[in-house]
């Protein structure tokens, strides 16, 4: 045992590295199908560890952790949230609005009751409304209040305790109230109305396997004869299913391709689309050509383009296709995936910023139109830390700025001024694609270590306190957990469902993202059995991140007695 404080006493960083391997193993463990994550996880260990001994980690180390996991977390939340603003997706905003705000309401009715610290108040909240962030941006807070040593360390112990005894609590609540307990409140049948969006989706017609679906694309090589006089627009439109003409090769030279350019006898042309499309292409054109040498000169693709033009938010597919015009000649849309998870597909598909088109076609003709959409996925982009370094020193900087209310200073802290930053840095990445790059590799990888570094960090170093906290009112946080989760939930339920009238198989999807909760998202799709409820999640998820963040300051300043 000596050993052990030995170790502890010289290097604490190794049972800090040791908490977040030990909680990403037990996190990624699945019961019944499910798994509480790597996050109450690591909390869980490092509260066990700190048994062990008495853990210092210097205040620096934490403040650089949690800013690097909120910067990330409002870096890719950024293009999302600011397109969020807007009166095509004002009822998501509100419906994460309503249960952001509920919830901090009932927190601070029960901080009253039950005479709360600010400490213990912001663990029940991040725990019950799973926002792991509420944390820092409650402990940031807390430190800007000139409280004596001990009294800090206790309060964020309270925060440790609240948040370890909750967090499993609304977890698992969420993942079954989204897919089973909402629907019963709406009295629908999700699978049925899942069905029905399906079918609205598709025309009014029941969705068909080829209607939802990518069907392959190919390009094929035809001698002209029976096309000769007739210009390009006129075959493609024949071809039809936006066929489009990708090269002509006149008597060994190249000649470009345009709407009103002339097809003579004689000319190669290679003509790209989907399979079905160009199987009928020969008696339009002319004799089908094994043409080797101007099909490899054809360079195809499929490449992802991250939507994050402004104008094209909340519209339909087709209107994207029409607003994009003749920049999405010759491409084709494969999948489109919204957080991870694909989008069923139709002409009324609605496409978000933030979304991941995957586009087929000629490299030239998906360069045309990402630069109308968007930007280009590259892999092998490496993280500009220039951008990142000045973008958290900036919000740092920002969260030293303070007002206050009574005697109680309220700031956002470093947290809050790094998710800020964050969120702007995101953004201007979105208009400004050459700067500022961060891979989706790096992002998850700066906010898993962030966030298990700085929870770890929290948990050993107030480790006895917290389980002193959790034997003391372990109970009384079941209880109010319980209420903080479900009671948000259900009159948000109601509020979109009777005031917004917004329809039940989106609700379910917007619930999750408010809640960010990715699980219950797969749970509601499991039951509809159907990928239409991740409809309804970004734009939720976005201004949920965004919300229940900024709750940590506000219920420290309104709970705490000076």
């Amino acid at each position: 045992m000596n050993t052990v404080r030995w170790i502890i006493s010289t290097a604490p960083e190794i049972f800090l590295l040791l908490s977040i391997a030990l909680g990403t193993i037990l996190g990624r463990v699945r019961i019944f199908g499910f798994s509480i994550g790597t996050t109450a996880c690591t909390l869980i260990v490092a509260v066990l560890i700190g048994q062990l001994g008495t853990f210092t980690f210097p205040s620096l180390l934490r403040v650089i952790l949690f800013s690097l996991f909120v910067f990330t977390i409002g870096y890719r939340s950024g293009p999302e949230f600011f397109a969020s603003l807007s009166i095509r997706t004002l009822a998501q905003v509100a419906l994460a609005l309503v249960l952001g705000g509920t919830g901090l309401i009932i927190v601070l009715l029960f901080a009253n009751a039950f005479a709360l610290g600010p400490g213990t108040a912001s663990g029940l909240a991040a725990g019950a409304l799973t926002q792991s962030s509420v944390i820092g941006t409650a402990s940031g807070a807390l430190s800007q209040l000139g409280l004596a040593k001990d009294v800090l360390e206790q309060q964020n112990a309270n925060i440790a305790a609240g948040y370890a005894v909750t967090y499993v609590l609304g977890y698992i609540l969420t993942l079954l109230y989204v897919p089973f307990v909402a629907p019963k409140l709406m009295r629908i049948d999700l699978k049925a109305e899942a069905a029905k969006l399906e079918a609205e989706l598709a025309g009014g017609s029941p969705p068909q396997t080829e209607n939802l679906h990518y069907r392959k694309f190919q390009a094929r090589a035809y001698r002209v004869s029976v096309a000769a006089g007739r210009t390009v627009g006129a075959v493609e439109g024949e071809i039809g299913s936006r066929s489009v003409v990708e090269r002509i090769v006149r008597q060994g030279a190249d000649v470009e391709p345009h709407a009103d350019t002339v097809l003579q006898a004689g000319d190669d042309v290679v003509i790209a689309g989907r399979t079905a499309a160009l199987v009928a292409a020969k008696p339009i054109i002319g004799a089908e050509i094994d043409a080797d040498e101007i099909l490899k000169a054809l360079p195809g693709n499929v490449i992802d383009v991250l939507v994050d033009n402004r104008k094209l938010h909340g519209r339909s597919v087709k209107d994207v296709a029409e607003r994009v015009g003749d920049n999405a000649r010759g491409i084709f849309l494969r999948t489109l995936t919204r957080m991870g998870r694909q989008v069923p597909l139709s002409a009324d598909t609605r496409v978000y910023v933030g979304d991941v088109m995957t586009l087929v076609g000629s490299t030239r003709n998906i360069e045309r139109a990402a630069k109308v959409i968007g930007q280009i996925l590259r892999s092998e982009d490496r993280t500009d830390v220039a951008f990142l370094a000045a973008g958290i020193a900036v919000g740092l900087l920002a969260g030293l700025a303070s007002v206050k209310i009574g005697s109680v200073p309220l700031t956002l802290g470093g947290g809050g001024g790094a998710l800020i930053a964050g969120l702007f840095c995101g953004w201007l990445r979105s208009r400004r694609p050459t700067m500022g790059a961060m891979p989706p590799a790096a992002q998850q990888t700066l906010s898993d270590l962030g966030l298990g570094g700085f929870i770890a960090a929290i948990g050993l170093g107030n480790g006895h306190a917290a389980w002193v906290a959790i034997q003391s009112h372990g109970m009384l946080l079941v209880g109010m957990g319980l209420v903080v989760t479900l009671v948000p939930l259900m009159l948000t339920t109601l509020f979109a469902h009777r005031m917004l009238h917004m329809n039940p198989v989106i609700i379910c999807g917007a619930l999750a993202g408010a809640m960010t909760v990715d699980a219950a998202v797969t749970g509601a799709c499991e039951v509809a059995e159907s990928q239409t409820p991740v409809l309804g999640v970004a734009v939720p998820y976005a201004v949920g991140n965004v919300v229940l963040t900024v709750l940590g300051p506000i219920i420290v300043a309104s709970t705490f007695a000076g």
